[in-house]
């Protein structure tokens, strides 16, 4: 049998994504959860483009890519997904929110929505 698994990527904890916005570092926020799911809950300051529009989209919305950029899902599914195709991409400063949202939620973190 084949284990067919996204590639390792890049990972950074809630906890060091609340300190980095607390810190004004000025890193990107995306979250690339369904419209839906974003309007329903979401980190301030964040941006939506869903995991299957990265591609098409990530790069008119983030054209430098040195910049610092957190990426978001519900559990952190999709988020590794997008990190994944945006290394290939080549974007050098992506993360993934391990455990996403949920993550977040569970430290009591601020949701706008």
């Amino acid at each position: 049998m084949f284990d067919i698994t996204e590639p390792q990527v890049p990972e950074i904890t809630a906890e060091n994504v609340k300190k980095s916005i607390d810190a004004k570092e000025g890193a990107l926020l995306l979250d690339v959860r369904t419209a839906g799911e974003y309007l329903r809950g979401k980190i301030e300051g964040s941006i939506n483009i869903p995991v299957d529009e990265v591609t098409n989209f990530v790069e008119s919305v983030v054209p430098d890519k040195s910049h610092t950029i957190y990426v978001y899902c519900l559990s952190g599914s999709r988020s590794v997904h997008a990190v994944s195709t945006m290394v290939k991409l080549g974007y050098t400063r992506v993360y993934n929110m391990i455990n996403g949202l949920l993550a977040w939620r569970a430290k009591g973190y601020p949701v706008e929505g």
